[in-house]
């Protein structure tokens, strides 16, 4: 195989504009599949974390389930856990919105 490879390199004077499209279609399909869904992803999570608000259900990255209970200030917020049990968060420690995780359809094994 290596040598069929070879065999294809170009010859002294040879035009490389082949092996300029391959790595321009490599650098598309890596911007589409990866960069892309990354950025817009990050972009939604910013959207909710500014548009949080007082009732909200909320699940934490540690996996904490609760209910905005209030907003401190720009960074910090009171969540519900259980009967008048409160804790402070970060509003960057939220993950997602707890009715929307629920919305996700789950894998069945």
């Amino acid at each position: 195989m290596l040598e069929f490879v070879l065999l294809q390199a170009p010859k002294e004077g040879g035009s490389n504009i082949g092996t300029f499209l391959m790595m321009g279609g490599m650098a598309a399909v890596f911007y589409f599949f990866m960069i892309r869904p990354q950025q817009k992803k990050s972009k939604e999570a910013k959207l909710f974390k500014e548009s949080m608000k007082k009732g909200d259900n909320i699940v934490t990255i540690g996996g904490l389930h609760g209910k905005i209970a209030s907003i401190e200030s720009d960074d910090t917020i009171m969540v519900e856990v259980d009967k008048g049990i409160k804790l402070k968060f970060e509003k960057t420690s939220v993950s997602a919105e707890a009715t929307k995780k629920a919305q996700t359809p789950e894998v069945v094994k």
